[in-house]
């Protein structure tokens, strides 16, 4: 059994679930089933979820031990583009449910992580061993995943502080006006539509930066970085800029949501990810390349451009101008090296 006992500092507020979430780095979701089952107190008594927290108030949090794992090892490959002793980075393949879940019991990564024989952080709840973000089913690209409980509380604690660094690519319609941009939008739960998230007056802080990598008739393909990690943040972002991502069947409508000529899934890929080592603070890089059947989609664009018009249908941005937040970002990981490592 872990305890942490947490005295609320006078800048703080907020409900209680948020509170212990960013102080332990545990997921909210974790902390509010912790909370349902009187593993989180206030003088000795359990407290609710959505309390209010107070200046000077003492919080108490018991995270209980793992249990043993009853998931089932399935040998799904895999493909590790980054591994060390505390952690490794997997390309998970569009179609790939994360974690075991109501509906989906088996055939997840976890289940495709487990048959590796390789140990996991537990902290995160003994469904999701080392599992530190998600990423979408119909979203392809890099996820971390730790090997043990100090690696997982790092990371988290990376996540929370934005100090991770995600870029995603995506293909989204029409012609993005801007060379670079940032949106600013806070997103909550759909009120008409509770399968869906929304931007919403009352929502949580979210933000996205983007940058143009290609332009294509009709189409822009987009670098993405995920500054804040809402649900469905590039998707509910993109869509509320008039620029939904292509194949999104859940916020694009038309011919958003059929995608270009050839695309059969979700035009989003987790591309790239910069953090910092859970053990000594260095500079971790990672990068995945575009899926076949999406980069197959960009060239029949290109191609079909290039028939029309008789010239080179692209316009792609020097890779220069498109570094140009990576340098910032290493500084800045330089500054804050080990403020996360526990």
């Amino acid at each position: 059994m872990r305890r942490l006992t947490v005295t609320v500092p006078e800048t703080a507020s907020g409900r209680v679930d948020r509170f212990v979430a960013d102080v332990s780095g545990l997921s909210r979701s974790y902390v509010q089933k912790l909370i349902s089952e009187g593993h989180v107190t206030t003088a000795g008594m359990p407290i609710k979820a959505n309390e209010s927290i107070f200046s000077g108030q003492v919080v108490e949090l018991e995270v209980p031990d793992p249990r043993p794992l009853e998931l089932t090892p399935e040998p799904i490959p895999l493909t590790v583009v980054y591994e060390d002793a505390d952690m490794l980075i997997v390309d998970k393949a569009a179609g790939l449910v994360v974690h075991p879940s109501a509906g989906h019991e088996g055939g997840t990564l976890v289940n495709a992580l487990l048959a590796r024989g390789t140990e996991y952080g537990g902290i995160a709840g003994v469904m999701r061993p080392g599992i530190v973000h998600r990423l979408d089913r119909d979203t392809s690209g890099l996820l971390m995943v730790a090997k043990n409980d100090r690696a997982q509380a790092s990371l988290m604690g990376q996540l929370k502080a934005r100090g991770i660094k995600k870029t995603y690519l995506g293909l989204v319609q029409g012609a993005v006006a801007a060379t670079t941009g940032r949106i600013e939008a806070p997103i909550g739960r759909d009120p008409h539509h509770r399968t869906r998230m929304a931007v919403t007056q009352d929502g949580r802080p979210a933000v996205t930066g983007y940058r143009v990598r290609e332009r294509l008739a009709g189409w822009t393909l987009l670098e993405l970085d995920l500054i804040t990690g809402r649900t469905h943040q590039i998707r509910v972002h993109l869509a509320a800029i008039d620029h939904p991502l292509a194949g999104d069947p859940l916020y694009g409508t038309g011919t958003a949501r059929r995608g270009a000529p050839g695309l059969g899934r979700l035009f989003l890929h987790s591309w790239r990810i910069e953090l910092q080592s859970p053990d000594d603070g260095h500079l971790i890089r990672a990068e995945a390349p575009l899926p076949a059947e999406l980069e197959a989609v960009l060239e029949g664009l290109r191609a079909q451009a290039s028939g029309e018009s008789g010239e080179a249908p692209t316009k792609r941005l020097p890779e220069e101008e498109r570094e140009g937040e990576s340098e910032a970002y290493q500084r800045e990981a330089a500054r804050t090296a080990g403020r996360h490592r526990r």
